[in-house]
């Protein structure tokens, strides 16, 4: 008797668990949803083509475009209704991109609704709202990436900058202060980095940018710093007599508010700069560094204060056929002017140490003081001023319609102005952070 209900037991137990089995299968728990690819497509920033970086491999992907589409791959249908821009994410520090998901088969697509930050770490983040049709479940997964490029520099006293062309393919300030320039024969060539389309090219015969209703840039402020990048290309660039010419690199309305101009030989440069006295007289003073230079201990005007001597040959290094970063800061309380190259100061003035009985003494800050029709408050990059003006227009080397003038022949990038005067150790931070 007790054998038949020992047999009894055990055969109620196996029938209990072979009915719990048969329990789990009816619930139709799916297979899981699995991710089989990721990849990111877009544009090289160094040959232009379209390239695909995978985001699936066992090490984080690099050089990724930031104008790339994701498309993330699953094992089975996804339900496209839970492709969703909330269920999958980039995100770099914390800050979510903007995109567009959509799903096709077993296909996600995600399309950034604008372009990613250059030189930066992201997360794509898949959530686990995402399912298979069928109703398989997803486990959260993420993958790591760093898009191509540069990092976007911060300049020292970035809140001071007032305007900024990057020349990124177009003539428009970051800022968005100033009006987009016009363009006439300006080419978006590689940059110092290495980067497509990406520093503005003159041909050195009829191309300039102008931007309208620049004069703000010098009357709104006493202090002032101007920085840009510049490469000049000085093979064929000749004037009337066959002769190598220098450069207008840039102007507004020429010396009656700020240019910049390269010598002849490549042996130095100088800053034509307008100011405004305490009484509301405006003087015009250059910042004038050519090779040899003085100062006032041996040789100088007296009021320039410094002056780095540089041969012919230094000098030509340094601004003839080269990249390299030009900085000129106006300091007004201290009523000084510093010029830098590629981070060095090269030379420097004090309207204080003027004679006595100048004017000069008395400047207070940088001012435009151009007027039309000679000259209209237009900032030219490739000339010493926009073509509306009519100053020096017979002159064989200041006429705008005449080629061998001396247009600006080479390359112009991260061109800045702030209000606010920068000190040597923001010169030289900001011109490590821009270095190639």
């Amino acid at each position: 008797m007790m054998k038949k209900t020992k047999y009894l037991m055990g055969a109620f137990l196996l029938s209990a668990l072979v009915f719990a089995g048969c329990d789990n299968d009816d619930e139709g728990s799916a297979p899981e949803l699995t991710v089989e690819a990721i990849t990111a497509t877009g544009t090289s920033l160094d040959t232009g083509e379209e390239t695909t970086k995978d985001l699936n491999a066992a090490t984080s992907a690099t050089d990724v475009p930031p104008d790339a589409v994701f498309e993330i791959t699953f094992n089975k249908e996804v339900d496209a209704s839970t492709a969703t821009a909330s269920n999958i994410t980039i995100t770099s520090d914390g800050a979510a991109s903007t995109t567009n998901v959509s799903a096709d088969g077993s296909v996600i697509t995600v399309t950034p609704t604008e372009e990613l930050i250059q030189g930066t770490d992201y997360t794509l983040t898949i959530t686990s709202g995402i399912a298979g049709s069928d109703g398989g479940a997803f486990t959260n997964t993420t993958r790591t990436f760093k898009t191509a490029g540069r990092l976007p520099v911060e300049a020292p006293q970035s809140n001071t900058q007032v305007a900024y062309w990057k020349f990124d393919g177009d003539a428009s300030d970051e800022m968005d202060n100033y009006e987009d320039g016009t363009e006439v024969e300006i080419d978006y060539q590689t940059d110092r980095f290495g980067t497509i389309a990406s520093t503005a090219y003159f041909n050195g015969d009829a191309s300039i940018i102008e931007v309208p209703n620049a004069a703000s840039l010098m009357n709104d402020t006493d202090d002032f710093t101007v920085s840009f990048w510049a490469k000049t290309e000085t093979e064929n660039h000749v004037n009337e007599n066959g002769d190598p010419t220098g450069m207008f690199v840039f102007g507004l309305g020429a010396h009656y508010g700020i240019q910049y101009e390269i010598f002849d030989s490549y042996d130095g440069s100088k800053f034509a700069i307008s100011y405004e006295t305490e009484d509301g007289t405006t003087v015009g003073e250059d910042m004038w560094f050519p090779s040899e230079a003085t100062d006032n201990t041996n040789g100088g005007w007296q009021g320039w204060d410094y002056a780095k001597s540089l041969s012919p040959e230094q000098m030509q290094n340094i601004i003839k056929d080269t990249w390299y970063n030009v900085i000129y800061s106006y300091d007004a309380t201290e009523k000084k002017g510093s010029l830098y190259f590629n981070g060095e100061l090269m030379k420097s003035f004090d309207f204080d140490l003027w004679p006595e009985e100048d004017v000069k003494t008395s400047v207070k800050g940088v001012t435009y003081r151009g007027q039309a029709p000679e000259v209209v408050d237009e900032l030219a990059f490739g000339f010493v001023q926009s073509r509306a003006g009519t100053l020096w227009d017979a002159e064989p080397w200041g006429g705008y319609d005449i080629p061998t003038s001396k247009h600006f022949k080479g390359w112009l990038d991260d061109f800045r102005i702030f209000h606010t005067a920068y000190s040597a150790e923001d010169v030289t931070n900001l011109y490590n952070a821009e270095k190639p």
